[in-house]
């Protein structure tokens, strides 16, 4: 089953040379920052390049880190922090509100902010490879896992290296707790995705899909409601998204419990679920195309026109067919129609 996810851009940096003339001495020192200027120049062309896969990217993280982990940590392994942390000033633009950039003079900044497109990547990653045709079982394993990876990553920066930051993370910006908690829940809800496929793939019961669908459109409701009190012209569009995803799921959640109805012979209660269900497809079908006209950071796609999309609709209106069929067989004369 192939999937939709958005996506909002990466973060873009201003170049470090890592040079300190008359504070670095000594070979040793030199070839330290030399290499974190490589290493940090590496990982940033991974980021765009669609050949890298996850072990190139995290050898690639893990390189850079555990350089800059000199700049943040003292070397002695004391509690004390390294005397290189305000050395050097970094600028990162932001996911949502394009090119206009941050700026701190301190390592962590830069280690949570490259953590942050590091996620992205692996959000990104996964996002090609469920929309691929056919995609196999293997494949889908390493979406789930990419997104989990993620959602990892982001809950790490926002539990343990956003609240050692001096200056506290601007309102409506990425390191926001608001934005890193909406980045959480999307990448456990479109993980869930993918276990909702697998479970709709190998025939699990109707009632198991249901409330595996039910939950997922909870995650993505709570992901827009973290996401509520942001400015609307930049949050707009991914709030569109992570509602119409909780419209479309509630869908599926009543489609597949109207099946469980079915099967234990409640053709009526079955066939007001699927009612349910069309409504909600309904609404996430408009919001589809609200979704496409509305301006912001993402894609500009049709949903609409997406395969996993069309699915569900036909799902909806055979299951539904299939109810009133059923319904009619069971009547006798004495009892009243739908």
């Amino acid at each position: 089953m192939t999937h939709w996810f958005h996506r909002n851009p990466l973060k873009a940096t201003a170049p470090v040379s890592f040079n300190y003339y008359g504070v670095v001495t000594g070979p040793g020192a030199s070839k330290i920052c030399s290499d974190l200027r490589s290493s940090r120049a590496r990982l940033l062309e991974l980021f765009t390049d669609l050949s890298c896969n996850p072990e190139m990217m995290k050898n690639a993280a893990d390189s850079y880190f555990s350089l800059l982990q000199g700049f943040i940590n003292s070397l002695d392994e004391s509690t004390q922090e390294s005397k290189l942390r305000y050395i050097q000033n970094f600028k990162w633009t932001d996911t949502l509100q394009g090119q206009v950039p941050s700026a701190q003079q301190d390592a962590v900044f830069e280690l949570i902010s490259m953590g942050f497109n590091v996620a992205l990547w692996y959000t990104k990653y996964a996002s090609r490879l469920a929309g691929k045709e056919n995609i196999t079982e293997d494949e889908a394993k390493e979406v789930h896992r990419s997104l989990k990876i993620a959602a990892g990553i982001f809950k790490h920066l926002k539990e343990s290296h956003i609240p050692k930051l001096i200056t506290p993370a601007e309102k409506g910006r990425d390191l926001e707790a608001r934005l890193i908690e909406a980045y959480i829940i999307q990448c456990q809800a479109e993980a869930q995705e993918v276990t909702i496929a697998r479970a709709i793939e190998l025939k699990h019961a109707p009632g198991l899909i249901a409330a595996l669908a039910y939950e997922t459109a909870n995650f993505y409701q709570k992901a827009d409601h973290a996401l509520s009190s942001l400015e609307p012209a930049y949050s707009a569009k991914w709030r569109k998204y992570l509602h119409l995803k909780m419209c479309f799921y509630t869908a599926y959640a009543y489609c597949y419990h109207g099946q469980t109805l079915l099967a234990s012979d409640k053709c009526g209660e079955a066939i007001r679920s699927l009612q349910e269900a069309e409504k909600f497809y309904a609404k996430a079908e408009a919001l589809c195309k609200e979704y496409g006209e509305t301006k912001g950071p993402g894609p500009t796609v049709k949903p609409s026109g997406h395969l996993f999309f069309r699915k569900l609709g036909n799902l909806v209106k055979n299951t539904l067919e299939k109810c009133q069929r059923e319904n009619g067989f069971m009547l006798n004369p004495n009892q009243k129609k739908w």
